[in-house]
């Protein structure tokens, strides 16, 4: 059975203070589902964040890292790191990273390999941006994100992977996905990975959206068959509005 998860991505937000104020926040917020519970925290934050959770059900992951084991790449973070300081799942290819670092598929895969080389879990991101949309083209591009970063993977890393669609057109342009338009394309990457990899595969991966989900319209989102939780974005600043949404099961 596929796994319900709820995974707030705080990007670039908050110190060590915050940090702490919101996680003392978030342990007296009450899980009412079977939910999983992620939080991904800044990476200076990550060891204080998963020391004052790890007796919590509340699972620390990392937004990004490296795909080398170590060297010289200033500034980078490996899996080796990450699970150094209690963290065993990270999100690969978000599409902050894709626009703003410049980073492909090609790139993306290699990340894939690492986290899955080092016994890592992945919530791995894509999605279409305004004018792919407008010119009819989401599902190519879609499949293409998919099938270059993870179709060379056999089908027992699945196991391992999370997928999360991020609509990047309704996220910050004044348009709005609707529940339905989501269902539309997590349907379609559910065939994907069907086509692929078999119906065992397909049915037991989780697929996350990635689209603005806050308290108002988590429920409607999550009602949808093949919306399995939500990459949450402004709303996991927040702890009664992050739970909230965990709660909309």
């Amino acid at each position: 059975m596929r796994k319900q998860i709820v995974a707030g991505n705080w990007k670039m937000n908050n110190d060590l203070a915050q940090t702490e104020t919101l996680i003392s926040a978030l342990k007296a917020q009450k899980n009412t589902t079977g939910a999983e519970v992620m939080i991904a925290p800044t990476a200076t934050n990550l060891w204080q964040a998963y020391t004052s959770l790890k007796d919590s059900k509340i699972e620390v992951i990392a937004q990004n890292m490296h795909f080398a084991e170590s060297g010289a790449y200033t500034g980078e973070i490996s899996a080796k790191m990450l699970k150094s300081v209690g963290v065993n799942t990270v999100i690969l290819g978000h599409s902050e990273r894709r626009e703003y670092f410049n980073e492909n598929d090609a790139l993306l895969a290699q990340k894939v390999n690492a986290a899955l080389a080092n016994g890592m879990r992945i919530i791995f991101c894509f999605g279409e941006e305004l004018a792919d949309r407008k010119s009819g083209n989401e599902e190519q591009v879609v499949g293409n994100q998919i099938k270059n970063a993870l179709f060379h993977l056999e089908a027992a890393a699945f196991k391992n992977i999370v997928l999360a669609y991020e609509p990047v057109w309704a996220i910050g342009t004044g348009e709005t996905a609707s529940p339905e338009q989501a269902q539309d394309m997590h349907a379609f990457i559910r065939k994907s990975l069907a086509d692929k990899y078999g119906n065992d595969v397909a049915n037991e991966t989780s697929i996350l959206y990635g689209g603005s989900v806050k308290p108002a319209n988590a429920q409607e989102i999550f009602s949808k068959p093949d919306v399995d939780g939500g990459l949450i974005g402004g709303a996991a600043l927040n702890a009664d509005d992050f739970f909230a949404i965990v709660n909309a099961f």
